[in-house]
């Protein structure tokens, strides 16, 4: 197990190093800079500003010198918010975006993967073409058509919920929901496909012949290999849902990691995007191995390839 997750460390960080440069870049290349506004400055302000920020040193040099403040942790001030650094920035905006990506995947985990198994244990029946149904409503319908509709029934006419904002528990319920729809559909196709596929396998019929009550079959046998391809999932699923949604965050009014990336790109605030990126990217890849970790201990056989 030790090999096997230097092996996947291995390629991991130099998979990091090439994200956050390619960032970097892309956001230099663009047009404008962080102290472009409405009313121009003077010019020996904006280079004062340049200055103060390393703006004005060649590219290479802000590249480098910018690594090696990421090495130490720091990732540097705001460009746009005054007197406020990025691990700020994030600190306020991660727990919102956390507790929302993980509500949401716990949801969409335990409804998608009961969804799938009872679809695949009722193959062909109107519960299965339900669970199938559902599937492409879910894929097919984007979040920013659900969470208006769902806003509108739940908040605005039936008055249960609040429309936005954080003021109790009840306000993540909608955002939660909205969230978990597609990933209730991913993974109920997910399961339901895998389950098939093992229900039919030599191991499950030998298992019944044997007279092993379908329950345990399910639950320890069939359950365990089918949920294989959905952890390869959960990994980036997990990273999208925790880092934060645009649309949802915007409907309801939540000051979530999603909306200040959006708007500190718009407002060329280098390093906050850059921080949101290096972020994003750890998550991404910390729990793809985390996903490879739990593969491996489902499948041994991964260990060896």
């Amino acid at each position: 197990m030790l090999r096997f997750l230097l092996r996947r460390l291995l390629v991991a960080l130099p998979t990091l190093l090439l994200v956050v440069t390619i960032a970097f870049f892309m956001m230099r290349a663009a047009p404008g800079g962080p102290f472009d506004s409405n009313r121009k400055l003077p010019p020996e302000v904006e280079h004062n500003l340049e200055a103060k920020y390393g703006l004005d040193k060649p590219l290479g040099v802000q590249y480098l010198t910018y690594l090696g403040h990421v090495a130490h942790g720091d990732l540097g001030p705001s460009l746009k918010y005054q007197d406020r650094s990025v691990l700020d920035i994030i600190r306020e905006g991660f727990p919102t975006s956390l507790r929302l990506g993980v509500s949401a995947l716990i949801l969409g985990a335990v409804v998608g993967m009961s969804l799938g198994v009872a679809g695949a244990l009722r193959q062909n029946s109107s519960v299965d073409h339900g669970v199938t149904t559902l599937a492409i409503l879910g894929v097919c319908i984007p979040t920013f058509v659900t969470a208006p509709i769902l806003v509108l029934v739940f908040a605005s006419t039936l008055g249960w919920l609040p429309t936005g904002g954080l003021s109790d528990i009840r306000s993540y319920v909608l955002p939660v929901a909205v969230l978990a729809l597609p990933q209730i559909a991913i993974i109920s196709r997910l399961t339901r496909s895998g389950m098939v596929e093992v229900l039919r396998s030599n191991y499950v019929r030998t298992a019944r012949a044997k007279g092993l009550p379908e329950r345990t079959i399910v639950l320890h046998h069939a359950l365990r290999a089918a949920v294989l391809p959905l952890v390869s999932y959960l990994g980036p699923a997990a990273a999208g849902l925790i880092t934060g949604s645009l649309v949802v965050e915007k409907i309801f009014t939540l000051p979530g990691l999603g909306k200040a990336f959006v708007v500190s790109a718009l407002q060329r605030d280098y390093t906050v995007v850059m921080g949101v990126v290096i972020l994003y990217a750890s998550l991404v890849i910390g729990l793809n191995l985390l996903a490879e970790v739990i593969q491996s201990v489902l499948d041994p056989r991964m260990r060896l390839s």
